[in-house]
């Protein structure tokens, strides 16, 4: 059963969204063996953590996400699998909060952090990013002290034919404390009353962020990004991207990563030269998730570099690409 809007019950209730999807959380674990398990599992993750220049990477041990990080995202696995985010195939026990029209926030059951949410579409239609960018802003508007994420659909989605968001508690990810130590180190390619932009080549990965009060500014520079970057990968269904979006004291902070490769060698090797890390928009953010305890044990500094280095758009790209947004800008 399909509850009410979210919107709604804050109205009614006079709570914040927060508090309302703790409760939402919370009751789907009393009703759903799968996800209380899941969820009281993360008491016992492990993690380590890697000093850089000015920011950190955590590395998490998480065996409930191997479903997610090997996921067989080829379009002859994804023909022959049911598509676990339409409602004819999700468990009886998960419920949901409608957002919208077009979109329901459930409990993911294979958690990350501690509350962890996918928004999926109502309908089954492919994982893109700029046609729905704006139900991206509205509902971590409508989310505040959560981030939402997106995974391009050769960029760890794991249903990428299924269009969806993600979204944990905004603290989890080092990016939400680094970005503002981070700023005076990065180019800074545009600036308004309203509106900043920033492109970072020295984070380990690229990033372009873009904090704005304006959502409509907002979207015509997501969409400027978007239209240069997708020049560069014209044989893409779309440019290969993750993005973060979180909203906080009336503003919108995207970070967008713009991307050259889904998995690193490191994925396809084998024996104990294989590193099981399928990078994503959580990884990006600052938090490499390893399913398996090898995995965990043996990633260093060095891999972390260099799966980065691989995955990521090279530095002429990027700096190709920030030269045209920043033209376009100003």
């Amino acid at each position: 059963m399909i509850m009410e809007q979210l919107l709604d019950i804050i109205s009614r209730t006079n709570k914040t969204s927060n508090q309302i999807l703790q409760e939402f959380l919370e009751s789907e674990k009393l009703l759903w063996p799968l996800a209380a398990a899941n969820y009281n599992g993360l008491k016992s993750v492990e993690e380590k953590q890697f000093q850089f220049d000015g920011f950190q990477i955590k590395v998490q041990f998480n065996p409930e996400r191997m479903r997610s990080s090997a996921a067989k995202v080829d379009n002859q696995s994804i023909a022959e699998r049911k598509c676990f985010l339409c409602s004819e195939n999700r468990p009886a026990e998960q419920d949901a909060i409608a957002f919208g029209d077009q979109f329901l926030i459930l409990v993911n059951p294979f958690p990350i952090f501690k509350t962890h949410f996918t928004i999926s579409c109502h309908s089954h239609i492919d994982q893109r990013f700029l046609p729905n960018v704006k139900f991206m802003l509205e509902i971590a508007a409508a989310m505040e002290g959560f981030t939402l994420f997106y995974n391009g659909p050769e960029c760890g989605a794991s249903a990428p034919d299924h269009l969806h968001f993600q979204a944990g508690e905004s603290t989890f990810m080092p990016i939400a404390t680094e970005f503002e130590q981070m700023k005076s180190t990065a180019q800074q390619l545009y600036s308004v009353a309203e509106t900043q932009v920033w492109a970072f080549d020295n984070y380990l990965r690229k990033m372009i962020s873009v904090e704005s009060n304006s959502m409509e500014e907002a979207l015509k520079i997501i969409g400027i990004y978007y239209t240069h970057f997708q020049e560069m990968q014209l044989e893409k269904v779309e440019p290969m991207m993750n993005a973060l979006c979180t909203f906080s004291d009336r503003k919108w902070t995207i970070h967008l990563f713009p991307r050259k490769l889904h998995r690193p060698r490191q994925f396809f090797a084998e024996g104990i030269d294989q590193l099981l890390i399928s990078p994503a928009s959580v990884d990006f953010g600052g938090v490499f998730i390893t399913p398996r305890k090898e995995d965990f044990d043996k990633t260093s500094k060095v891999d972390i570099e260099d799966i980065f280095k691989q995955v990521s758009l090279n530095q002429d790209d990027f700096q190709k690409l920030t030269e045209k947004i920043r033209q376009d800008l100003n």
